[in-house]
């Protein structure tokens, strides 16, 4: 089934070669970037692009990026796919670039991102191919950068030269002055004799695609890997959350005592502080856990952490809100077990996320909530089970899945 992916989403990738479109109604250069575990390339042969096309693992082609993953060297740690305007006079503004992401040899559709609306953006981070373990993910950006791919590619490790120009005549501010084009920059090889690239063929109109889901409809459901931004008309909706936990007493009556937590992590999946039964309150009280429940007894929400989003301070880019079972009873003895979104201003339920698959374990993460650079908060589900009884111990996993 294709995966929907919003900002912050991934899914694993099930297939070893794999090939990566953007597509959009403006023509478009795509390019990737090999990185190490650092977030640099090795050296300015990691660059892929159409005046450098092949790569140990990516190659380049006017249909896109291939990648297979298993001639991707073992240092390279992630491959970014970025896309920029051939038109460098032009802006993302109004358009809605598409990344397709495929098996290469069945053709099947594995993924589909289109980021946010966009605004001055010349250049875009797509999509990331990532390791995780033995596996690759794929993870949705949509970060976009004002000054092009120059601008990408110096913030990881590219040399980039403009060369001398004459004192150009006046014009207009609305006029961008001129971009280094990628010949302009280090190349590692020395002797670089590429035949002229053919003339792009005309862009076709961008595909129709899944829309983002977002909360300009009410009420969203999620299922695991499912996300919804957490926006309403193109604009953040909303400045404090709640998140709410339920479930019933355990099968044959035995007390359970789930503990709701989240843990917030910084841009490098740094753990910055851990909200919990034991530290009701974070970031001078824009994370609030309003009290411990022992047995899940009683109607409606057992254990509330409020999020005031806008109180949060920069570098909280991430926050995963995991459930442990204190008591030591696996989820397999939990009785309807729910987590769920509540804009705190007017207790409206927005998103709900039921756990309908427990797994026989102690730990479970939720879900998780990913600041973008836009300011908007993405949130997707992640029903992911680990054998730990306490927020301490869903730390490193929780790290893994940002």
């Amino acid at each position: 089934m294709t995966a929907v992916l919003t900002p912050g989403g991934n899914t694993p990738l099930t297939s070893t070669r794999v090939s990566v479109e953007v597509a959009a109604a403006k023509l478009l250069d795509v390019s990737a970037l090999l990185l190490t575990t650092a977030g640099k390339v090795r050296s300015d042969n990691d660059l892929i692009f159409f005046n450098a096309p092949s790569g140990p693992g990516v190659s380049y082609s006017q249909a896109g990026i291939s990648v297979d993953t298993g001639g991707v060297p073992a240092d390279i740690d992630k491959i970014v796919i970025t896309a920029s305007l051939d038109d460098q006079h032009a802006t993302f503004a109004g358009t809605e670039p598409t990344a397709t992401v495929k098996d290469s040899a069945s053709g099947t559709v594995l993924a589909t991102f289109t980021p946010p609306r966009l605004t001055t953006e010349t250049a875009l981070i797509v999509v990331e191919l990532y390791r995780r373990g033995a596996e690759w993910k794929l993870r949705a950006v949509g970060q976009g950068y004002a000054s092009g791919l120059a601008g990408i590619a110096t913030d990881f490790g590219i040399s980039v030269e403009e060369e001398p120009a004459a004192a150009p005549a006046a014009q207009p501010a609305s006029v961008r002055p001129p971009q280094p084009e990628p010949d302009d920059w280090h190349l590692a090889s020395p002797t670089p004799t590429p035949a002229p690239a053919a003339d792009p063929a005309p862009a076709a109109a961008a595909p129709v695609g899944p829309a983002k889901i977002t909360l300009d409809k009410g009420r969203v459901s999620l299922t695991k890997g499912g996300s919804v931004s957490l926006v309403k008309d193109g604009k953040p909706f909303l400045s404090s959350v709640k998140m709410g936990l339920g479930w019933e007493p355990a099968h044959r009556g035995r007390a359970v005592d789930l503990d709701a937590s989240v843990i917030a992590f910084d841009s490098h999946r740094k753990e910055l502080e851990k909200i919990y039964f034991m530290h009701l309150q974070g970031f001078n009280g824009a994370i609030q856990h309003m009290g411990d429940n022992l047995t899940g007894a009683g109607s409606g929400d057992d254990e509330v952490i409020t999020v005031h989003l806008q109180s949060l301070p920069p570098q909280v880019t991430g926050l995963v809100f995991t459930v442990n079972s204190f008591s030591g009873q696996k989820f397999t003895d939990v009785a309807k077990a729910y987590c769920r979104l509540i804009d705190a201003n007017t207790n409206a339920e927005l998103v709900r996320f039921d756990l309908t698959h427990a797994e026989p374990r102690t730990g479970v993460m939720i879900c998780k909530l990913i600041r973008m650079n836009t300011g908007e908060w993405v949130m997707t589900a992640l029903e992911e089970y680990e054998d730990a009884k306490s927020a301490r111990g869903m730390v490193k996993p929780a790290s893994k899945l940002l």
